[in-house]
């Protein structure tokens, strides 16, 4: 109890969420008067950290890094205009796929919306779209970058769950392509709505030359997702060979990356690492004393007198996981989450532990665009230069349709666990 109040206090007063949870096992021990648990402490923080699938999650940061340092995104944007031919709206659809093919690379919402707002956003106002229109829709396929693999939620998730990484990115293939088709239905909707300009006919010669260009770029998604869906190579093993091609690909295919951009590339990748990594420690911390609390078992007991069912189960944790989404970023709220529900959702109600994964996962993510703290509503803002209150208004129809697709998820189990299990 003790240890409860003493970390709610914490997140109060601002402390930040990896020190809080440091602290708490500190807390805990003491107020228990267990003092022979301080040997185990710094065992239990490493632990956290001693675990293969780990390793995915710096060398996925680092890809994003020679991405954008090698001029990729560019090309995929490019990529994705000579895809579509003259249509009203093109460009927001172009916009949708490019976000797409970003979200095979990146796994990274907010990454994700930065690169993107500086891609298409400007090419979208110039063609006659409300800037604060393209805004939304660029920011609204930030949300498919947590559930097409790779994905940093994803893999996060799998380590504390303990389950295997390259599976779970395989669960999220059909349930980010059913969002992607509903985001297609909104685009349509505001394409009527405001009068989006027709896309003019790239002629055969420059759609053929802008394929050939994006080639190299199109196959670094190609070897990430290839590799994992035919066995050739782990997440980790497959992050690595695709950080290898995108140097490959800036320095001598595009030449827009130079030996400088590579150090500068390492270290941005380390601080983001390092952020992630000890908030990962930290949570190793936090799941060791809530299992001496059994507070696992409490709330297995309180969910079994109040549900039988799991689909009621998995909607009741739907509306918490919205409210938790509002006012934590996404991977703090995982490691929170997951060590208390995970073994209830399996446990007791029988829950594919990768169909909850991706529900979660999903479901946290759409905090990143909900105020108050939606971290990606407050970048795709501030580099779209919208207000955030016009900003949050115009993504209602993208949270919608998100949420029904969570919705079929719930009911249907089968979209997230049928690719995996066939393959």
């Amino acid at each position: 109890m003790i240890a409860g109040v003493s970390f709610l206090a914490m997140l109060a007063v601002g402390m930040p969420i990896a020190f809080a949870l440091a602290a708490l096992g500190l807390i805990y021990i003491f107020a228990t008067g267990n003092l022979i648990l301080l040997q185990s402490y710094g065992q239990q923080m490493f632990g956290g950290l001693e675990n293969y699938g780990l390793l995915a999650l710096p060398l996925f940061i680092l890809l994003g890094e020679f991405m954008n340092a090698g001029g990729i995104g560019r090309r995929l944007m490019a990529l994705a205009l000579a895809m579509l031919g003259s249509i009203r709206g093109g460009l927001a659809y172009v916009n949708l796929v490019a976000n797409m093919m970003m979200a095979a690379i990146l796994g990274s919402t907010v990454a994700q919306i930065t690169i993107m707002s500086r891609l298409a956003v400007p090419e979208m106002e110039k063609a006659g779209y409300p800037r604060d229109v393209s805004v939304a829709i660029t920011a609204a396929g930030g949300l498919l970058a947590p559930i097409i693999p790779p994905s940093m939620l994803f893999i996060i998730f799998g380590v504390i769950a303990q389950i295997p990484i390259g599976d779970l990115f395989i669960s999220g293939i059909v349930p980010g392509l059913l969002i992607f088709l509903a985001f297609i239905g909104v685009i349509m909707w505001l394409g009527r709505r405001h009068g989006f300009p027709k896309t003019e006919a790239m002629p055969i010669r420059a759609r053929f030359r802008a394929v050939l260009d994006a080639l190299p770029a199109a196959a670094i998604p190609v070897i990430i997702v290839g590799s994992i869906l035919g066995g050739l190579a782990t997440p980790t093993e497959s992050a690595a060979i695709a950080s290898l091609a995108a140097v490959l690909i800036g320095l001598f295919v595009y030449r827009e990356m130079t030996p400088a951009d590579i150090l500068p590339a390492f270290l941005n990748a380390a601080r983001g690492s390092a952020t992630v990594l000890f908030l990962i420690a930290a949570a190793q911390v936090f799941s060791w004393v809530i299992t001496f609390e059994n507070l696992p078992a409490l709330v297995a007991e309180t969910m079994q007198a109040m549900t039988a069912s799991p689909i009621v189960f998995l909607l009741m944790l739907n509306v918490l996981l919205l409210v938790l989404g509002m006012i934590s970023d996404p991977i703090p709220a995982i490691i929170l989450i997951v060590p208390v529900f995970l073994p209830v959702a399996t446990g007791v109600y029988g829950i594919d532990p990768f169909h909850f994964g991706v529900v979660l996962c999903l479901n946290l993510t759409l905090g990143l665009l909900t105020p108050p703290v939606g971290t990606g509503l407050f970048v795709a803002s501030l580099m779209g230069k919208v207000k955030a209150e016009r900003l949050a208004v115009l993504l209602m129809p993208f949270f919608f349709a998100v949420l029904s697709v969570l919705l079929l998820l719930v009911v249907f189990p089968v979209l997230s666990t049928g690719l995996k299990d066939l393959l």
